[in-house]
């Protein structure tokens, strides 16, 4: 539920227009509604901002069904990660309105609409073979409600493409660097910036990368100062974490 809904709620019992049994039932299952095999946190929008995502791989497509059902009820948007086509044709048969975002992995039903920031959120690759990571980081900052920018295949092996597009660079609130082979993006743009850089190691490379082992050290190694590293080939986990960044700045919070 979220923070508005939980306001109507209360304004609703205050005026009569919602009774207080109706209004027991509906806190009753705020905290969360268990099915049986999940238990679905309708509290998490009003603890962290946003509600509950779906991780898609390893569940059950009848189970993802399900979840999605009962999260319908509720008035928040629906994320759900790592989705194969599989999961985007069973969401569909609930909700004809999901979209489904191939290359990110991303299924997303959008119940309500979201003021976009101000402020953006760049989302920079090394290569074009990261680019479903970062569509993964680009997407869910989106749906998030962020003005999100996109600069592709500038890597180090051609550094003059990425000191082409400094403006771009100091425009952006926050700034997303994914990046597989060593990993070196992160460092070199948390040196040319004064803002927060998130780096997102992928295991793209050769053998020697270690299905990205190697960028995720050279991430948590750089020199430049001002990097938050996330696991390997978590596009996810950055596109959350530069939402919570990018909002602090809007509306003259501090």
């Amino acid at each position: 539920m979220e923070v508005e809904s939980l306001k109507n709620l209360l304004e609703g019992v205050k005026d009569g227009s919602v009774s207080t049994d109706e209004a027991l039932l509906k806190l009753k299952k705020l905290p969360f509604e268990d099915i049986g095999f999940a238990k679905i946190d309708n509290h998490r929008a009003l603890r962290v901002g946003h509600p509950e995502v779906i991780y898609c791989e390893g569940k059950a497509l009848e189970h993802i069904k399900r979840i999605v059902s009962v999260m319908l009820k509720g008035d928040s948007n629906i994320l759900a990660t790592r989705a194969s086509r599989d999961v985007y044709n069973v969401m569909k048969e609930v909700d004809d309105s999901v979209q489904y975002f191939e290359q990110a992995r991303i299924c997303f039903i959008k119940k309500r609409e979201l003021t976009k920031t101000q402020g953006k959120i760049l989302v920079v690759t090394g290569g074009t073979s990261d680019i479903p990571v970062a569509e993964e980081a680009a997407i869910t900052a989106e749906v998030m409600g962020n003005t999100v920018e996109r600069l592709y295949d500038v890597g180090v092996a051609g550094i003059h493409r990425l000191l082409s597009n400094t403006d771009r660079l100091y425009e952006a609130r926050v700034i997303i660097t994914v990046a597989g082979m060593e990993g070196a993006l992160a460092s070199v743009v948390a040196g040319l910036v004064d803002k927060p850089v998130i780096g997102v190691p992928t295991s793209i490379g050769y053998g020697a990368n270690f299905k990205g082992l190697s960028a995720l050290l050279t991430m948590l190694n750089s020199c430049a100062s001002g990097i938050g590293v996330m696991n390997i080939d978590n596009g996810f986990g950055a596109g959350c974490l530069a939402s919570m960044i990018n909002k602090i700045g809007e509306n003259g919070k501090k």
